[in-house]
């Protein structure tokens, strides 16, 4: 038979990456996509030597913020651990960082593997260094929920449309409205209140307010992370000694 390879360099190196199966049209679409792909990098160029020209650069990170991106990866196992238990994943420690390290872990569901894992990959996404400088609002938010729900629920990151209920609580929460949540994720993010209580705002009204059908806490906890660590404030973490307490509070 006949089959398609699409060839490029990457790093330095000839990579080939297989397509398919030999068509005409599939062929014509290769070549279509090859030749928008050089124009759009050769536009790219242009506009990155436009810029520079005009005095652009690119904006550095301060070098306290920088700080606590390494305060946060040096302590990431521990923040995830506690955020495990938060959601109700029985791993011990060593059996966490095991998870972490490897993937995985005898004695412990694919479920609870599968939660540790996509708590790391939240993690890393909200300490890129492009993702730092974004601006907190709802589609950070919605992304690090996609992320946590990963490989758990189809509807991860999409704002829920069914009702649910709250462990432990007689309070059922509205079903959200999209416009109504990005309205107070902005209200609280421009009142006029210190950074770290802020912060705790945003992560308490989105873990309230239930605005996914699953990991609401754990998403909650890393959005508030992704600002505090903006502003250079350290870290909020609910230590997993604490958590029954702050369950009942």
């Amino acid at each position: 038979g006949k089959y398609l390879y699409v060839r490029k360099r990457v790093f330095g190196t000839i990579t080939s990456k297989y397509v398919d199966k030999y068509s005409d049209e599939l062929y014509q679409i290769l070549l279509k996509s090859t030749k928008e792909a050089r124009l759009l990098r050769k536009e790219i160029r242009r506009i990155e030597k436009e810029l520079l020209n005009k005095g652009y650069t690119v904006e550095n990170l301060s070098p306290r913020i920088l700080l606590n991106i390494d305060f946060a990866r040096v302590n990431m196992k521990s923040l995830i651990y506690d955020q495990a238990i938060l959601e109700g994943v029985g791993t011990t420690y060593v059996q966490t960082e095991t998870i972490i390290e490897n993937g995985v872990v005898n004695g412990v569901s694919s479920e609870d593997v599968q939660k540790i894992l996509n708590l790391k990959r939240a993690w890393e996404f909200i300490l890129d260094k492009d993702v730092i400088q974004s601006k907190t609002d709802y589609y950070i938010l919605s992304y690090i929920a996609k992320i946590i729900n990963e490989g758990l629920i189809d509807t991860g990151g999409r704002i829920r449309g069914v009702p649910v209920k709250i462990g432990g609580s007689n309070y059922i929460p509205p079903i959200p409205i999209e416009s109504t949540v990005k309205e107070e994720i902005d209200k609280i993010i421009k009142c006029n209140k210190d950074e770290i209580d802020i912060a705790i705002d945003l992560c308490l009204y989105s873990m309230k307010t239930q605005i996914f059908l699953e990991g609401n806490k754990r998403a909650s906890s890393i959005f508030a992370n992704n600002y505090l660590i903006n502003k250079t404030k350290g870290l909020l973490v609910i230590p997993f000694n604490e958590v029954s307490e702050f369950k009942k509070l």
